[in-house]
Order: structure tokens, then C-alpha cells, then sequence
């Protein structure tokens, strides 16, 4: 038997693409005993192993998928006004707390004077050097910013509360004792044959930590190594500062680790040193970034953006050193289409989880092909399917449907779409 490993990497509402190359690969009967993950790479892959009520009507993707939509992503018609996803809860209690200590605390109102003196200097000196200046918009907004609104007081209060106070993330996920996360069953996980962990970053250790599901044989000094995968590293893996609090676990704080190691290269060949084959499956590219329209397009590509670019060279590194150590075994990349978007709302789900499942398909036909390419003794897979004519026109053709469905709120109806995606591709 062939000794495969999987790695699923980061980027948030693009989970469904995730969905869908596993998807595609269960079908298939490619089968992996090594699984490295991150941030929502790591939610997929963990949920995908323990949410499952072994409903024999039921694949592992099916139920993983309905996880999501249900517990995670919200429907069309409720994101076009309120673009929250269902699992980022607010911290109420930590932001009441930590507004409380703020406005008790005098230090707050060290500061708490006018400073006119500022406001006309700088007008003096304007009128000095230059008399005849012609302020353009960028000149009247920049002097209320500094000469209007830093000299008051009462401005500087209230920045320094939203700024300064102890809130630290938007959101919360972090609630171990929630429903949402208790039907996450973590202890499967321990029964599990396959090796599966993810990576969090130890902000105090300044360490990238593994938590894992079995116990490392090959530690490395560079990394934390921690044998056990519950809620809070779960959370911990996802938590992308000022999106998401930190999470707290032994008296360690921990953030997102998906922008230090998109998917644990180095760790995973040297704990499975053994390993013949690695399967790449990263959602995220620079292709798929867009125009931002408002805040929240805005604040999606600010993560996207980091996010694309570790991927992509982490990726490139990864090719590198395995030529270089002289690793010899094949590596099989799944190059998913830019075809999305970063909401996290059903049609965006549904989507992304369609277009992951025929950019495994089409992975999988180039690996059977022998479509790759050998250096030192790696054989490199897929490595630009655009070279594929199949893969071009599979890609074209289905997208214009789900792009009509979303428009249309029809993506209930995914299922009959995927049995059209899966004609075609059975036809080929």
C-alpha cells in the first residue's frame, strides 16, 4: 500500500473547495495515513474524521459539508446584510470587562486636556511659508486628522478605548463548552489510524506548536510538540489576530499558524520521513483575490492577500527541499480555479465545494496520466494544469451554471448540479 499524506491549508470561507477535493479523492479510493493542516484546512480535515454519525446514506464529505453550511456559513439572504459567519461569535462579557477597566482606570484621563496651542501653531506656520497654498482634499482631511481631532480630548479618549483597551479580536470562537463545539466528537480522533495534526503559533514561546492525534517519534527543537487535539487548539489554529481572540491553553497564548507554515512541510517529512507520496491541496492563490467593494471585501483580502502569497511559497520551498534532501517520491498538487469569492454564505460554499471536487478530478486523471515531471528522482504532478485542454474546458463550462445559480439563491439544488458536473466528467 502506498503511503500518502494530505495537506490542507488556510483560507477561511474558501472551505468548501477543501470539501470537494476530498470529495472527489473518497470516490476514487485514494486514501491517506498522514494528514497536516491549518486554520480552516484544519477544520475540514478534523471535522471530516469525527463529524460523521456513520449514517451508511451518508459520505464523510456530505456530512462535513453539511456542517458548515449549517453551523458555519449563513444563507444568501441573511449575509446580503448581515456578512457574519454563524460561528463568529462576539466576546461580550471579555469587551464589557475590558471597556469597565478602561473607564475605571485613571490613567485614561492623564491626557485629558485641550491642546489649542497645536491648532494655531500649525496654522501660523501655514500662513508664514505658505500663503498661497492650495489645499486639496487630501490637505483638509489630514489637518482635521492631526491639527482638529488629535488635539481634542475627548477624540483621544474614545480612540484610545477602541484602540488601547484589552479588547483584542473582533470575534470569539473559543467556546469549548458550546454546542457547536461539542458536536465536534475530538475524542474519535485518538482512534483514528491516520496521523493527523495542525499547527498553531505560540505567541510566548514564539514557536510554531504541532497538536496532533498520536504521540511524534522525530521531534524537531524548532517546533512545540503537543499530543492532543481538542477544541481550543482547534480554535487556536484559526484564530488570526485582530479577526479572531487568541486562545489561551496551559497558561501558553496562541494565534493562527497557517501564516508562519501554510501546510507543515518541514515537519511532515521529518516525522514520515517514509512517505511516497504528498498530495497538495491549497485553496488559496493570488488569482482569487478581487476588487474590494466595502469593508468586508476589504478586510477578506487583507487575510487573502498574506495568506496567497505564504501558500505559494510555501509550495515553491517545498519543491525546493525535496530535491534537495533527496526525498524521492511524488508530489501531487490540486490546483483549484479562482472561481470564488470570500463570503461566507451558502452559494459560496456550494461553489467552491463543486469547483474542489473537479480540480481533484482533474489532479487525479493527471497523476493516472503520468502527467508530471521528474527532478533528482521527484516526480512532480500537475504542476500547471492551464496546460490541461480538459481541465480548461471543464472549468469554462460549469461555471457559468453555479454563477447563475448563486445569482438566482438556487444553491439548495447543488446536488443536481453536481450530478451534472459529474456526467460531464464521467463522459470524459
Amino acid at each position: 500500500m502506498v503511503k500518502r499524506a494530505i495537506t490542507l491549508g488556510g483560507g477561511g470561507p474558501a472551505a468548501g473547495l477543501h470539501i470537494g477535493v476530498l470529495e472527489a479523492l473518497a470516490e476514487d479510493k485514494i486514501e491517506f495515513e498522514v494528514w497536516a493542516l491549518s486554520c480552516i484546512g484544519a477544520w475540514v480535515g478534523i471535522v471530516y474524521h469525527v463529524y460523521n454519525t456513520f449514517d451508511k446514506n451518508q459520505t464523510r464529505a456530505k456530512l462535513t459539508y453539511k456542517f458548515f453550511r449549517d453551523g458555519v456559513f449563513r444563507d444568501d439572504e441573511s449575509y446580503e446584510h448581515f456578512p457574519i459567519n454563524r460561528a463568529f461569535a462576539p466576546d461580550f462579557g471579555s469587551n464589557i470587562r475590558a471597556l469597565r477597566e478602561f473607564v475605571t482606570d485613571p490613567d485614561s484621563y492623564s491626557d485629558f486636556r485641550w491642546q489649542p496651542e497645536k491648532i494655531v501653531e500649525y496654522v501660523r506656520s501655514l500662513l508664514k511659508d505658505k500663503p498661497s497654498v492650495n489645499w486639496s482634499e487630501g490637505d483638509l482631511y489630514r489637518w482635521i486628522l492631526n491639527e482638529v481631532m488629535a488635539p481634542n480630548p475627548f477624540i483621544r479618549y474614545l480612540t484610545s478605548m477602541m484602540y488601547l483597551s484589552k479588547v483584542n479580536g473582533l470575534s470569539r470562537i473559543n467556546y469549548p463548552n458550546s454546542e457547536f463545539m461539542k458536536s465536534i466528537e475530538f475524542e474519535k480522533l485518538k482512534d483514528l489510524a491516520p496521523h493527523v495534526f495542525h499547527n498553531a503559533w505560540n505567541l510566548d514561546n514564539q514557536q510554531l506548536a504541532l497538536f496532533s492525534n498520536h504521540p511524534f517519534k522525530n521531534k524537531n527543537k524548532e517546533y512545540e510538540y503537543v499530543d492532543f487535539i481538542d477544541a481550543r487548539t482547534l480554535c487556536a489554529c484559526s484564530a488570526l489576530p485582530y479577526i479572531e481572540e487568541t486562545v489561551e491553553i496551559d497558561k501558553f497564548t496562541y494565534c493562527e499558524g497557517a501564516l508562519v507554515d501554510t501546510v507543515n512541510f518541514q515537519s511532515l517529512l521529518e516525522e514520515h520521513g517514509d512517505l511516497e507520496e504528498v498530495w497538495i491541496s491549497r485553496i488559496v492563490d493570488s488569482h482569487q483575490i478581487r476588487k474590494p467593494e466595502n469593508l468586508v471585501d476589504a478586510q477578506s483580502n487583507l487575510c487573502q492577500l498574506f495568506a496567497a502569497t505564504v501558500g505559494e511559497d510555501d509550495v515553491k520551498l517545498f519543491k525546493y527541499h525535496v530535491v534537495e534532501r533527496g526525498w524521492k517520491g511524488k508530489v501531487v498538487e490540486i490546483h483549484v480555479p479562482a472561481h470564488i469569492n470570500f463570503k461566507w454564505n451558502h452559494s459560496n460554499l456550494g461553489n467552491s465545494r463543486t469547483l474542489g471536487y473537479l480540480a481533484a478530478k482533474q489532479a487525479i486523471a493527471a497523476d493516472r496520466a503520468g502527467r508530471g515531471k521528474t527532478v533528482n528522482g521527484v516526480l512532480f504532478i500537475n504542476n500547471d494544469p492551464t496546460g490541461d485542454p480538459k481541465w480548461l474546458e471543464l472549468r469554462d463550462q460549469y461555471y457559468p451554471h453555479l454563477r447563475r445559480a448563486a445569482e438566482q439563491h438556487e444553491i439548495m439544488s447543488l446536488d443536481r448540479l453536481e450530478e451534472k458536473v459529474r456526467g460531464g466528467l464521467d463522459r470524459r
